[in-house]
C-alpha cells in the first residue's frame, strides 16, 4: 500500500512541508534543526506515501548495533502524520516499516512517542499500532511537568516566597542575547552538580537561534545588568517549553527562577499557548526521579506528562 522513501536532501522542502501541516509536527522535525547535528548520527529518516503524496513522517536514525531509532537527537520524535491518518491505515503502515526495516538488515526499532501537548488533533493512532502490531513494550518512561493554561495550580508557598524575595530585592526579567553568560551558568551548574554538560554546545544553540529566532528564546533575570539566572525556551503552536533552567548560587539564594517563571507564565498565559512543559526530571542515567527538580516544577503548578520510549524485535 505504502511507498517508503528514504529521505535525502533533494526532500528537504517535500519534508519540511509536510511537517509544517502535520498534526503533530513540530520545528523540531524541521531539516535545518534536525541537521545541525547530522555529524553525530547516519539518518535514516523515511517518507511514508500513499498514492504518490506524503502521509506520514519518520524521524530516525541507525544504530551501531542493527537498531533503527526514532531520532536519537530529537527530545520525542515518532510518526510524524497528517490530519487523514486514520488507524487501520497506520497498522497497514507499521506492518510494511517492519517488512522494510527487516529488508534493510535491522533487528531491533527503539521508539520515541510524541507526547500529547504537542498535538493539534488526537495522534496515538501509532501507539494503536505499536501494540497491535509490533507487539512493542515500553522500555523507558519519563515524566515532564506542564501547565495546562486555563487550569493553572497555585505556587507552593516555597515558590511565593522566592517571588517576594526577588521583587524586594529588585531583581528584573528580560528576553536576553547574552548566550554565553548563561551558557556559563548552565555548564558551570551542570558540571559541579551532575558532572555532566548541555547537550548542545554554546555555538550550536547559537546556530539554531539563528534558524530559528521566533522559536528558540533565551529569557534570563538579572540583578541590575548581572545575569543571576534564566531559562531557554522552545516555542511550538501550542507549548512553551524550557529546554534548559539554571541560576548561578546567588540567583537561586534569592529566588531569580523562581520570578522569572512567575513572570513567564502570566506572559504566556495571555498569548494563546495551552501548555507549557518544563520539560523531564528523571535521573541522567536511569528513570529514576531527580527529586530537587521536578519539587521544584511542581512547585510551579506542573503536573506530569510522561515522555515514553517503546521497543520491539523485528
Amino acid at each position: 500500500m505504502f511507498e517508503i522513501r528514504r529521505y535525502d536532501s533533494s526532500m528537504a522542502s517535500l519534508w519540511d512541508g509536510f511537517v509544517r501541516t502535520a498534526k503533530n509536527g513540530t520545528f523540531l522535525f524541521l531539516r535545518d534543526y534536525m541537521d545541525y547535528h547530522s555529524d553525530r548520527f547516519v539518518d535514516h529518516s523515511l517518507l511514508f506515501c500513499l498514492d504518490g503524496k506524503p502521509y506520514a513522517l519518520l524521524p530516525a536514525n541507525e544504530g551501531s548495533d542493527g537498531t533503527f531509532y526514532s531520532h536519537q537527537g530529537l527530545t520525542y520524535g515518532g510518526l510524524v502524520m497528517s490530519s487523514h491518518c486514520k488507524a487501520a491505515k497506520v497498522c497497514q503502515l507499521m506492518r510494511e516499516l517492519n517488512e522494510y526495516l527487516r529488508s534493510q538488515g535491522f533487528h531491533r526499532v527503539v521508539y520515541k512517542h510524541i507526547p500529547w501537548p504537542y498535538c493539534a488533533l488526537p495522534s496515538e493512532e501509532d501507539l494503536f499500532a505499536l501494540v497491535n502490531v509490533c507487539h512493542a513494550r515500553i522500555v523507558s518512561r519519563d515524566v515532564g511537568s506542564v501547565i495546562m493554561f486555563g487550569q493553572r495550580l497555585p505556587f507552593s508557598q516555597s515558590r511565593k516566597g522566592g517571588v517576594s524575595k526577588a521583587r524586594r530585592l529588585g531583581l528584573h526579567v528580560r528576553e536576553s542575547n547574552d548566550w554565553p553568560s548563561f551558557w556559563q551558568i548552565l555548564e558551570d551548574n551542570l558540571w559541579r552538580n551532575h558532572r555532566a554538560k548541555p547537550v548542545h554546545t554554546l555555538k550550536e544553540i547559537e546556530l539554531l537561534k539563528s534558524r530559528f529566532p521566533e522559536a528558540i528564546r533565551l529569557v534570563a533575570t538579572y540583578g541590575g545588568e548581572r545575569m543571576l539566572g534564566g531559562t531557554v525556551l522552545y516555542e511550538t503552536s501550542l507549548v512553551v517549553k524550557t529546554q534548559y533552567i539554571s541560576a548561578c548560587d546567588e540567583g537561586k539564594a534569592i529566588g531569580a527562577i523562581d520570578v522569572l517563571f512567575d513572570e513567564l507564565l502570566g506572559l504566556f498565559e495571555q498569548s494563546g499557548k495551552h501548555y507549557f512543559d518544563f520539560g523531564t526530571s528523571n535521573q541522567r542515567e536511569s528513570d529514576d526521579l531527580c527529586d530537587s527538580l521536578i519539587f521544584q516544577k511542581e512547585g510551579f503548578g506542573g503536573r506530569a506528562v510522561c515522555y515514553d520510549t517503546y521497543q520491539w524485535e523485528l
